[in-house]
Protein backbone atom coordinates (compact mmCIF):
# COMPACT_ATOMS: atom_id res chain seq x y z
CA UNK A 1 0.00 0.00 0.00
CA UNK A 2 1.45 3.45 -1.09
CA UNK A 3 1.14 6.15 1.39
CA UNK A 4 2.10 9.70 0.08
CA UNK A 5 4.02 11.76 3.04
CA UNK A 6 3.29 15.33 3.58
CA UNK A 7 6.18 16.54 1.48
CA UNK A 8 4.88 14.28 -1.41
CA UNK A 9 1.79 15.86 -1.33
CA UNK A 10 3.09 19.34 -1.05
CA UNK A 11 5.48 18.92 -3.97
CA UNK A 12 2.57 17.40 -5.90
CA UNK A 13 0.40 20.25 -5.60
CA UNK A 14 3.03 22.91 -5.88
CA UNK A 15 4.01 20.83 -9.42
CA UNK A 16 0.06 20.57 -10.48
CA UNK A 17 -0.02 24.62 -10.13
CA UNK A 18 3.39 24.96 -12.76
CA UNK A 19 2.17 22.62 -14.64
CA UNK A 20 -1.34 24.20 -15.18
CA UNK A 21 -0.19 28.06 -15.56
CA UNK A 22 3.64 26.98 -17.59
CA UNK A 23 0.56 24.87 -20.28
CA UNK A 24 -1.54 28.05 -20.14
CA UNK A 25 1.25 30.38 -20.78
CA UNK A 26 2.48 27.79 -23.49
CA UNK A 27 -0.47 27.38 -25.19
CA UNK A 28 -0.91 31.32 -25.81
CA UNK A 29 2.68 31.08 -26.93
CA UNK A 30 4.17 33.41 -23.87
CA UNK A 31 7.69 33.19 -22.75
CA UNK A 32 8.35 32.36 -18.90
CA UNK A 33 10.81 30.30 -17.13
CA UNK A 34 10.19 29.22 -13.48
CA UNK A 35 12.97 30.74 -11.33
CA UNK A 36 13.78 30.69 -7.90
CA UNK A 37 13.37 27.49 -4.92
CA UNK A 38 11.22 25.90 -7.45
CA UNK A 39 12.99 25.45 -10.40
CA UNK A 40 16.43 25.07 -7.90
CA UNK A 41 14.48 22.32 -6.14
CA UNK A 42 13.86 20.74 -9.25
CA UNK A 43 17.55 20.91 -11.02
CA UNK A 44 19.08 19.61 -7.16
CA UNK A 45 15.75 16.45 -6.97
CA UNK A 46 17.48 15.32 -10.69
CA UNK A 47 21.22 14.93 -8.78
CA UNK A 48 20.49 13.92 -5.46
CA UNK A 49 16.51 14.12 -4.37
CA UNK A 50 18.04 14.25 -0.41
CA UNK A 51 19.37 17.79 -1.17
CA UNK A 52 16.42 19.21 -2.39
CA UNK A 53 14.63 21.83 -0.38
CA UNK A 54 10.77 22.33 -1.32
CA UNK A 55 9.55 25.82 -1.53
CA UNK A 56 6.04 27.24 -0.93
CA UNK A 57 5.46 29.31 -3.72
CA UNK A 58 7.00 29.61 -7.48
CA UNK A 59 8.51 32.53 -8.76
CA UNK A 60 8.24 32.82 -12.75
CA UNK A 61 9.68 35.31 -14.53
CA UNK A 62 7.67 36.78 -17.88
CA UNK A 63 7.82 39.93 -19.96
CA UNK A 64 6.28 42.90 -19.01
CA UNK A 65 4.84 43.82 -22.13
CA UNK A 66 3.17 40.49 -21.75
CA UNK A 67 0.85 40.74 -18.43
CA UNK A 68 -2.53 41.96 -19.74
CA UNK A 69 -2.27 38.68 -21.74
CA UNK A 70 -1.06 36.65 -18.85
CA UNK A 71 -3.82 37.62 -16.70
CA UNK A 72 -6.38 36.73 -19.42
CA UNK A 73 -4.34 33.81 -20.31
CA UNK A 74 -4.49 32.59 -16.66
CA UNK A 75 -7.94 32.73 -15.67
CA UNK A 76 -8.48 30.18 -18.09
CA UNK A 77 -6.83 27.45 -15.68
CA UNK A 78 -8.19 28.79 -12.40
CA UNK A 79 -5.74 31.84 -11.43
CA UNK A 80 -6.41 35.49 -11.15
CA UNK A 81 -4.07 38.09 -11.21
CA UNK A 82 -2.87 40.58 -8.80
CA UNK A 83 -0.74 43.35 -8.13
CA UNK A 84 -1.10 43.68 -4.29
CA UNK A 85 1.83 45.84 -2.37
CA UNK A 86 3.98 45.91 -5.08
CA UNK A 87 4.33 42.47 -6.17
CA UNK A 88 2.74 41.03 -9.47
CA UNK A 89 1.65 37.57 -8.27
CA UNK A 90 -1.34 35.08 -9.82
CA UNK A 91 -3.46 33.75 -7.12
CA UNK A 92 -5.41 30.59 -7.22
CA UNK A 93 -9.38 31.96 -7.59
CA UNK A 94 -10.34 29.27 -4.71
CA UNK A 95 -7.15 29.58 -2.60
CA UNK A 96 -6.51 33.21 -2.84
CA UNK A 97 -3.12 33.76 -0.61
CA UNK A 98 -0.21 35.50 -1.52
CA UNK A 99 2.03 32.88 0.58
CA UNK A 100 0.97 30.53 -2.19
CA UNK A 101 1.14 32.75 -5.07
CA UNK A 102 2.72 32.50 -8.36
CA UNK A 103 5.14 35.30 -7.68
CA UNK A 104 5.97 36.78 -11.02
CA UNK A 105 9.15 38.85 -11.91
CA UNK A 106 9.81 40.60 -15.06
CA UNK A 107 13.37 40.01 -17.59
CA UNK A 108 15.61 42.31 -18.18
CA UNK A 109 14.54 44.43 -15.06
CA UNK A 110 15.71 44.66 -11.30
CA UNK A 111 13.50 43.14 -8.64
CA UNK A 112 14.64 45.92 -6.56
CA UNK A 113 16.12 48.99 -6.89
CA UNK A 114 19.47 48.19 -5.08
CA UNK A 115 20.05 44.84 -6.74
CA UNK A 116 23.33 44.94 -8.24
CA UNK A 117 22.11 43.72 -11.60
CA UNK A 118 18.86 42.87 -13.73
CA UNK A 119 17.04 39.68 -14.37
CA UNK A 120 18.46 37.74 -17.17
CA UNK A 121 16.64 38.14 -20.42
CA UNK A 122 15.32 34.40 -21.66
CA UNK A 123 18.00 32.17 -22.34
CA UNK A 124 17.95 28.78 -23.54
CA UNK A 125 15.94 26.88 -20.88
CA UNK A 126 15.39 23.65 -19.29
CA UNK A 127 12.02 21.17 -19.58
CA UNK A 128 11.12 19.59 -16.17
CA UNK A 129 9.61 15.55 -16.81
CA UNK A 130 6.10 17.48 -16.48
CA UNK A 131 7.15 19.86 -19.25
CA UNK A 132 7.72 22.86 -17.00
CA UNK A 133 10.66 25.52 -18.42
CA UNK A 134 13.27 26.51 -15.91
CA UNK A 135 15.36 29.19 -16.17
CA UNK A 136 19.31 27.33 -16.60
CA UNK A 137 21.52 27.05 -14.13
CA UNK A 138 23.44 29.69 -14.94
CA UNK A 139 20.72 32.49 -14.73
CA UNK A 140 19.52 31.21 -11.35
CA UNK A 141 23.16 31.38 -10.08
CA UNK A 142 22.85 35.38 -11.16
CA UNK A 143 19.84 35.98 -9.79
CA UNK A 144 20.34 34.24 -6.51
CA UNK A 145 23.69 36.35 -5.87
CA UNK A 146 22.23 39.41 -6.88
CA UNK A 147 19.22 39.25 -4.69
CA UNK A 148 21.83 37.72 -1.81
CA UNK A 149 18.99 37.28 0.94
CA UNK A 150 19.54 34.30 3.55
CA UNK A 151 17.33 31.79 1.62
CA UNK A 152 19.66 32.90 -1.66
CA UNK A 153 22.66 31.95 -0.05
CA UNK A 154 20.88 28.83 1.09
CA UNK A 155 20.16 27.70 -2.29
CA UNK A 156 23.77 28.75 -3.49
CA UNK A 157 24.68 25.96 -1.16
CA UNK A 158 22.44 23.57 -2.29
CA UNK A 159 23.28 24.29 -5.67
CA UNK A 160 26.93 23.77 -5.08
CA UNK A 161 26.24 20.75 -3.29
CA UNK A 162 25.54 18.68 -6.29
CA UNK A 163 28.11 20.39 -8.71
CA UNK A 164 25.64 22.57 -10.50
CA UNK A 165 27.82 25.11 -10.18
CA UNK A 166 30.66 24.84 -13.00
CA UNK A 167 33.62 26.63 -13.16
CA UNK A 168 31.92 28.04 -16.70
CA UNK A 169 29.30 29.14 -14.66
CA UNK A 170 31.48 31.26 -12.28
CA UNK A 171 34.13 32.53 -14.66
CA UNK A 172 30.93 34.14 -16.05
CA UNK A 173 29.90 35.74 -13.34
CA UNK A 174 30.58 39.46 -12.36
CA UNK A 175 33.41 40.45 -10.47
CA UNK A 176 30.31 41.76 -7.51
CA UNK A 177 28.77 38.14 -8.05
CA UNK A 178 32.25 36.06 -8.21
CA UNK A 179 32.81 37.71 -4.49
CA UNK A 180 29.78 36.90 -3.39
CA UNK A 181 29.79 33.39 -4.66
CA UNK A 182 33.20 32.81 -2.78
CA UNK A 183 31.33 34.31 0.31
CA UNK A 184 28.56 31.77 0.52
CA UNK A 185 31.26 28.76 -0.26
CA UNK A 186 33.96 30.37 2.45
CA UNK A 187 30.89 30.03 5.50
CA UNK A 188 29.66 26.32 4.31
Amino acid sequence: MAVNTFFEDKVERISDVAVRIATALENAGVPYRVIGGFAIFSYVDQIDPLKARLTRDIDMMVDRRDLERIARTVESCGFVYRHVAGADMLLDAHEPKARNAVHLVFAREKVRPEYVEPMPDFSAPARTGHGILLASVADLVRMKLTSFRMKDRVHIQDMDSVGLITPEIEASLSDTLRGRLAEVRASE
